[in-house]
C-alpha cells in the first residue's frame, strides 16, 4: 500500500484547487467522484465542451456532499480555472473509423495543445501542478513540458499507475490475496511496451514468491491481463473509468498532502539512458510537483525492456514531429 492510500483511509481531508478539463467525461466525471469521496480539495471545477453535462455532473456531485463533506464542486469554463493548485487533463477523442494511430494521436496532440493554451492563459497557483491522463499520457506529457511552456518539474503524466494498480489487483485475485498489501509496479511507456518489475514484487512485506499460491504462470497471465485491461474494459463497457479515477486520487493526494508518495508516474527525462522521453519510473511526489526518481534495481530484462519502452516512444515522438513540422 503506498503512502497516499494509507493517509486516504484515514481520511486525508487536503484542502486546495483542483480543475479537470474534460470533467463531463467518462474519466473526467470519476476522477472527481473519487476525489470528494476521498475529501481531497477545497474546490473541485469541472471544464468540459459539453458545459451542460459538466453542470449537470457537478450538481449530481453536489446532491451527495452531505454524505462525505470534502471539496465544493461546481462547473464553469477555462475562466473558472484560475487559481487552480492542479489541473487535471482527461479530455480527448477517439478514434474515428479507418483512422491510423498517428491521425488520432496528430488530433489529440491538437486538442491538447489548446487546451493547455486556454489553461496557461489564466492566473494558476504558484507552482499549479498539471497533471496529464489523456491518452498517449507519455506523449502529450512530453509535449506539455517541452513544446508547451508547462515547467517540467510541475507536469506528471499518470502513467503506469493505472497499469500498476491493475496488475496489483489482478495479481491478488488470482493469488487469493489482498492486493492492497502488494508491492508492485508496471514501468516504462503507459502501453504495449510497458515492464513489470517482477523482481521487486512483494506482499505483505515479504517476496511473493513466498506464497504458496504464487508461480511464475500465474505472475505471467496476470502481466499479460494488465497489458489487455484496458481493451478490454473498451470492448465490454465502452472505456475503463473507475480504476482511472482512483489512479488519479492516488497521485492528487501525494500533490496536495505533500506526502513524498513513490508512484509510477510519467515525466520528463533530460539525461542519461531515457533522454528524451517522458516515462514512468517510481518518482517521488510532493505539492510542488515531482521531486525526485527513485533508485531502480532491477533485472537485467527488466532493465532492457525499459531501454525498449523509452525506444518505442522516442519513434511515436519522430514520427509526430514530422507529421507536424517539427512539433513533438
Amino acid at each position: 500500500m503506498t503512502d497516499a492510500s494509507a493517509k486516504l483511509r484515514g481520511g486525508l481531508g487536503t484542502g486546495g484547487k483542483i480543475s479537470i478539463i474534460g470533467g463531463a467525461g467518462r474519466v473526467g466525471s470519476t476522477a472527481a467522484y473519487a476525489l470528494q469521496t476521498a475529501r481531497l480539495g477545497g474546490e473541485i471545477v469541472l471544464v468540459d465542451a459539453a458545459a451542460d453535462a459538466a453542470r449537470g455532473e457537478a450538481l449530481d456531485l453536489t446532491h451527495g456532499r452531505a454524505a462525505v463533506g470534502g471539496p465544493r464542486i461546481a462547473a464553469g469554463d477555462y475562466r473558472a480555472v484560475a487559481g487552480s493548485d492542479i489541473v487535471v487533463i482527461t479530455a480527448g477523442l477517439r478514434r474515428k473509423p479507418d483512422e491510423s494511430r498517428l491521425q488520432l494521436l496528430e488530433r489529440n496532440a491538437a486538442l491538447f495543445r489548446e487546451i493547455v493554451a486556454s489553461v496557461r492563459a489564466v492566473e494558476l497557483a504558484p507552482q499549479a501542478v498539471l497533471l496529464v491522463v489523456t491518452n498517449p499520457v507519455d506523449i502529450l506529457t512530453y509535449l506539455a513540458a517541452t513544446e508547451l511552456g508547462w515547467p517540467s518539474r510541475q507536469t506528471i503524466g499518470l502513467g503506469t499507475v493505472l497499469d500498476s494498480l491493475r496488475f496489483r489487483s489482478l495479481l491478488g485475485e488470482a493469488l487469493g490475496a489482498d492486493p492492497s498489501l502488494i508491492e508492485g509496479m508496471m514501468l516504462g511507456e503507459h502501453g504495449d511496451s510497458m515492464v513489470p518489475v517482477v523482481s521487486g514484487l512483494r506482499w505483505n512485506g515479504k517476496p511473493i514468491a513466498d506464497l504458496s499460491s504464487c508461480s511464475d504462470e500465474l505472475i505471467r497471465k496476470a502481466v499479460d491481463a494488465t497489458r489487455t485491461a484496458g481493451a478490454e474494459c473498451l470492448r465490454l463497457k465502452g472505456g475503463a473509468g473507475y480504476a482511472v479515477g482512483l489512479a488519479v486520487r492516488e497521485v492528487v493526494a501525494a500533490i496536495l498532502g505533500d506526502t513524498g508518495a513513490v508512484l509510477p508516474v510519467s515525466t520528463v527525462h533530460d539525461s542519461g539512458e531515457l533522454e528524451g522521453v517522458a516515462l514512468s519510473l517510481p518518482t517521488r511526489i510532493g505539492r510542488r510537483g515531482w521531486l525526485a526518481h527513485e533508485p531502480l534495481n532491477l533485472s537485467q530484462e527488466e532493465h532492457r525492456g525499459l531501454l525498449r519502452s523509452a525506444e518505442v516512444l522516442r519513434e511515436t515522438i519522430a514520427l509526430l514531429q514530422s507529421s507536424s513540422g517539427g512539433q513533438a
